[in-house]
């Protein structure tokens, strides 16, 4: 009997390639999306027909449990949030019925149907916010600065409650940045590789950009995915931080999609003060010591190749959209 895995979110990056993934190792999967006014499946158009989706709504506690009944799962893979920083300040209090209360929902569901069950919460590094030491580890304490960084949070300690009170294996992946070709065009790292791509077609004469030197831990989601199923492969639940280890400021992304195309990027990229955000995150750098040592876990793509990949998918995909 093939395992069976529930995916919330599996519309979005990481859901979609969880999905991939788990089908890969044999797993029965099955998508939770939410009825919305604009469903948005092009992320798993090319394995829609090998999982199975399902309606339900982490706003609504009876449709999760219905769900958890009806599926059975072995794993659920809790990847649905609000996931964007800044829209989480336009709806905070939305944000917060999502992001944090929406997984002691599932908490509960699972409970209520099968306390067997092994969870995976999607935690972020934006529970660190304003960093209180460099690298962030597991035991570095959270100071979230914005409204999707409190609601993670609380998502995070809501499933180490469960964990410890009811005897839920219920873990929390701390995951830094992860990129891929199917990241939101409202990503910076997006922003940059779709619109050099369209420099260089000359569909685009100028890239307007805010801090250049802003730093980040990023890495490729495809890899990010794999720890989180190996988390539910152990022995004891545990909660890891998931992340490259190395730091790269925005300039660096810029100039490696630039140059992979044969452009300078100083000819484009103007400095539009409309983007410097108001509180700049401090330095994100994840030590992902114990998920290698732990779990074996070891990210496969690098930082450039991850940028030349998604530089590469846009480029595919201008080229055909304007018959080029």
């Amino acid at each position: 009997m093939a395992k069976r895995a529930l995916i919330t979110g599996v519309t979005g990056q990481d859901g979609s390639y969880l999905a991939e993934f788990l089908l890969g190792k044999g797993y029965e999967v099955f998508g939770m999306v939410r009825r919305s006014s604009m469903e948005k499946f092009d992320r798993i158009e090319h394995i829609k027909d090998d999982i199975h989706i399902h309606q339900a709504d982490l706003l609504d506690q009876y449709s999760l449990i219905k769900l958890v009944e009806e599926v059975q799962p072995e794993e659920v893979y809790n990847l649905a949030a609000m996931s964007f920083v800044p829209t989480s300040w336009n709806q905070p209090v939305l944000t917060a019925e999502f992001t944090a209360i929406g997984v002691t929902r599932i908490l509960e569901a699972i409970r209520a149907a099968n306390p067997k069950i092994r969870f995976y919460q999607a935690s972020s590094s934006e529970m660190f916010g304003k960093v209180k030491e460099i690298p962030q580890t597991e035991t570095t304490p959270f100071h979230p600065r914005s409204p999707y960084g409190v609601a993670k949070v609380y998502g995070h300690w809501i499933t180490v409650n469960y964990r410890e009170s009811y005897d839920i294996y219920a873990v929390s992946g701390i995951l830094f940045n992860h990129e891929s070709p199917r990241r939101g065009m409202e990503f910076v790292t997006r922003k940059v590789t779709y619109n050099a791509a369209k420099i260089k077609l000359g569909l685009e004469r100028e890239l307007r950009m805010g801090n250049l030197d802003a730093k980040r831990d990023w890495g490729y989601a495809g890899d990010y995915v794999r720890a989180m199923w190996m988390m539910l492969q152990q022995d004891q639940p545990d909660d890891y931080v998931v992340a490259s280890g190395e730091t790269h400021s925005v300039r660096e992304l810029v100039e490696i999609a630039f140059s992979y195309l044969g452009l300078d990027y100083n000819d484009f990229v103007k400095i539009d003060p409309r983007f410097l955000r108001p509180a700049e995150v401090d330095l994100l750098i994840g030590d992902p010591a114990k998920a290698k040592r732990k779990l074996g876990w070891e990210p496969d793509v690098s930082f450039e190749q991850l940028v030349k990949m998604m530089v590469d998918s846009d480029l595919e995909a201008l080229k055909k959209e304007h018959g080029i």
